[in-house]
């Protein structure tokens, strides 16, 4: 799983979101009976933020365990299309989506109607790393090397932050677009570093026996400890229906509370889901990524407003958006059950 940012996206979704008008009535489908004479459940779509992982385990095991059955609800996981979730979201053609933080942020800013209803995870797993025979211990020693990337501007401003925090210079960096290219093929082929969320891509490398030096960007500033996956809806749905979110949530996250305090079940059922994953990697990943989830939050998926603006203000402050973010319209606590 590479670290994604959909900034070259947000006039895309911007387009997508007037295109759909107010006529979309999104992908979800009620009856008021089904054939057996009792209430049908009503389908809904979550699109996911990227291939299937552990970052989306409590979606699979709040529909394996029969959480979205007891709130009337037939969820389908569905892959992003090619305009990706945030698109597909605030266009109205799915009421529930993954993202992240900064793509909130910008998509909020360009006038489009994204929400964060819940973090998945309460603090930023992600970051640079190397192969340790690089010599990579600092941000510093990204000097003289090549870092690979996708070519977002959110890359060079977080490694030019963390990289004065350390004394370094980015001029002195090289920096190359790698794509969608594998990372263990890129480090062997043309580059020193990327970047990577641990849970997936640095347990995989323990698991080949390639381990890596890693920093975790949030270690170097709180502005970078931001939000990463989140849980997404639009404007529409909360106005339309509040209910339709607040069962939605209240499975979501009996469904990551289940992934918390049981990796191995919770690993065998995204497994179950989704069967060609590897099992090994999925089940190590899992035990690393569960405590994670909640952490030191007082329950699954709150946010914290000081995390909305710390990461915004470090944005602004950066010429990465053009204005400051209204951090009150951007998310909301108020779908997440009161505990867990």
């Amino acid at each position: 799983m590479k670290k994604k940012t959909l900034f070259p996206l947000a006039m895309a979704i911007l387009i997508a979101a007037m295109l759909a008008g107010c006529g979309n009535q999104g992908s979800t489908t009620d009856s008021s009976e089904g054939t057996n004479g009792q209430a049908a459940l009503k389908d809904v779509t979550v699109v996911l933020d990227w291939s299937p992982n552990t970052n989306h385990t409590g979606l699979y095991a709040a529909r394996e365990l029969g959480y979205y059955e007891a709130e009337g609800l037939n969820v389908e996981i569905a892959l992003p299309g090619s305009g990706g979730a945030d698109a597909m979201v605030a266009s109205d053609e799915v009421p529930f989506g993954v993202s992240v933080q900064e793509n909130v942020t910008q998509s909020r800013l360009q006038g489009v109607p994204l929400v964060s209803i819940a973090a998945v995870i309460q603090h930023n797993t992600s970051g640079f790393a190397a192969p340790v025979d690089r010599g990579i211990k600092s941000p510093k020693d990204y000097e003289g090397k090549t870092y690979g990337g996708w070519g977002s501007p959110v890359e060079e401003a977080i490694m030019k932050s963390i990289m004065d925090v350390d004394g370094g210079d980015i001029s002195k960096v090289k920096l190359v677009n790698i794509g969608e290219a594998d990372y263990f093929t890129a480090v062997k082929r043309d580059i020193d570093f990327a970047w990577i969320f641990y849970a997936w891509t640095g347990i995989e490398a323990e698991l080949r026996g390639e381990p890596l030096d890693m920093q975790y960007i949030k270690d170097y500033s709180d502005q970078l400890d931001y939000y990463t996956p989140v849980i997404v809806t639009n404007e529409k749905t909360i106005a339309n229906d509040p209910d339709l979110v607040r069962a939605f949530m209240r499975a979501t996250s009996k469904g990551y509370q289940y992934a918390a305090e049981h990796p191995e079940e919770s690993a065998d059922l995204l497994l179950k889901a989704v069967p060609e994953l590897d099992k090994e990697l999925v089940h190590a990943s899992q035990k690393w990524l569960s405590p994670k989830y909640q952490d030191d939050a007082p329950r699954w998926g709150e946010q914290k407003p000081e995390v909305w603006k710390n990461y915004s203000d470090w944005m602004y402050e950066r010429g990465l958006i053009e204005q400051e973010l209204d951090i009150d319209s951007a998310f909301t606590n108020d779908f997440l059950p009161e505990t867990n």
